[in-house]
């Protein structure tokens, strides 16, 4: 059996499993996923892993039972992951082997928090999620990434296009600040000589509306500074 410190994500929902895979790497810790209970007991056998987090509602092999499995084979760290908040719930997941649990939806600290508890306790943290990783950008439920240029509202993927995605990434780093409609010209549509400004209102236009559709409130984060350009709010 091959020896690794990996934290393996077990959710059949893809946006999910990317989103805390986004986080926990940021966080300094190796990850890898499985999109099914059957996956993960397959993983498990094969490799001794760091933690698992669970989600609980799959098809084909709930969390619950695969949790009870694990259990039969190994003592790895579970956390479950769940959309119910009931007591009977947390009771049962305890009861059949799991270490902790997280209802969703969750914040990006309280998840990163408990990982690094749950592995303490365990001897396993090794100090990797203080590590900062500037690639990675966090404002009001919005989630970026440079690196990968993923971008998220709160557990929802924003599925932008490059041009949104930069533009986005220049607001955020400067909240509060009103940019003109020259300057995001300038900046996003870098030697393109594109003059006519209604190609930054449309991106900003098609921007919100990805952010709304995601939950956000849009129009209340990018505002319109009326005769000027948009700021982050």
């Amino acid at each position: 059996m091959e020896e690794t410190g990996v934290i393996l994500i077990v959710d059949d929902e893809k946006p999910m499993r990317h989103l805390l895979s986004l986080y926990l790497r940021h966080a300094g810790y190796t990850v890898e996923e499985a999109a099914s209970g059957p996956e993960a007991l397959a993983a498990v056998q094969d490799k001794t892993y760091t933690l698992i987090l669970l989600d609980i509602m799959m098809p084909e092999m709930s969390g619950w039972e695969v949790c009870e499995r694990v259990r039969k084979i190994s003592d790895i760290p579970v956390i479950m992951l769940t959309a119910r908040d009931e007591i009977s719930d947390k009771v049962k997941g305890l009861n059949i082997g799991a270490d902790d649990y997280i209802t969703k939806p969750f914040e990006k600290e309280e998840m990163l928090a408990r990982v690094h508890a749950l592995l303490r306790r365990k001897g396993m943290y090794e100090g990797k999620a203080e590590r900062k990783d500037k690639s990675m950008l966090t404002y009001k439920g919005i989630v970026i990434d440079s690196e990968t240029y993923e971008a998220f509202y709160g557990q929802n993927v924003l599925s932008l296009t490059r041009k949104e995605y930069e533009l986005l990434n220049v607001l955020l780093k400067h909240p509060g600040q009103v940019f003109s409609r020259d300057h995001l010209l300038a900046l996003v549509w870098v030697n393109q000589n594109i003059e006519d400004y209604r190609t930054v209102d449309t991106h900003i236009k098609n921007l919100r509306e990805k952010l709304r559709v995601a939950g956000a409130p849009a129009h209340e984060i990018i505002k319109t500074v009326w005769g000027v350009g948009y700021k982050i709010q």
